[in-house]
C-alpha cells in the first residue's frame, strides 16, 4: 500500500518542515509515502492541481473539519481495512488556507476530521503525519502507541 499526502502549500518553517519529513520518514517503514505540495491559486487552478497529482486508483481522504472524527484506534482500523482491501494508495487531500476545493472534497471515499478545532494547514499535516505513523504501530503492537 502506499499512502500519499497531497497538500496545498508548502511548510517553509525549518521545525515543522523537520517533523513532518521525520513522521513521513517513519511511515516508510511501513508503507510506501509521498508527500506532494501543491501551489495554492485560485479555486479553479487548485482543483485542477489535485486532479494531476491524485494517484491513478486511489481512495480519497478529504481533512475536513465538519468531516468523521476517529480515535487513533479508528483511523488504524480504516488504515488496516486499506491494506487488507489491497487499496494501492490512500490519498489524503489537505486544503490550503481556504480549505479544499468543494469539488475535489466531494470525490472523497471518506472526509475525516482530525479536530473540531480549525488547524493551519501546517499544523494538520504534521498531526496528520504523526497520527498514520501511530496506526502503523497500532496495528502491528508496536510500543510507540501507549
Amino acid at each position: 500500500m502506499r499512502i500519499a499526502i497531497i497538500a496545498v502549500g508548502k511548510v517553509k518553517q525549518a521545525g515543522l518542515r523537520a517533523e513532518i519529513d521525520d513522521y513521513v520518514g517513519r511511515i516508510r517503514h511501513y508503507a510506501a509515502c509521498d508527500e506532494i505540495e501543491l501551489k495554492d491559486g485560485t479555486e479553479r487552478e487548485v482543483v485542477q492541481r489535485f486532479e494531476r497529482a491524485l494517484p491513478a486508483r486511489c481512495m480519497i481522504v478529504a481533512l475536513e473539519v465538519e468531516g468523521r472524527a476517529h480515535d487513533s484506534q479508528g483511523l488504524a482500523r480504516f488504515i488496516g481495512q486499506c491494506e487488507q482491501g489491497a487499496v494501492p494508495t490512500v490519498a489524503f487531500l489537505v486544503g490550503g488556507s481556504y480549505g479544499l476545493p468543494a469539488a475535489i472534497s466531494q470525490r472523497a471515499t471518506l472526509q475525516l476530521s482530525l479536530s473540531k478545532l480549525t488547524l493551519p494547514h501546517r499544523l494538520a499535516r504534521l498531526v496528520l503525519a504523526e497520527q498514520l505513523y501511530r496506526s502503523f504501530t497500532i496495528l502491528r503492537n508496536e510500543p510507540y502507541s501507549h
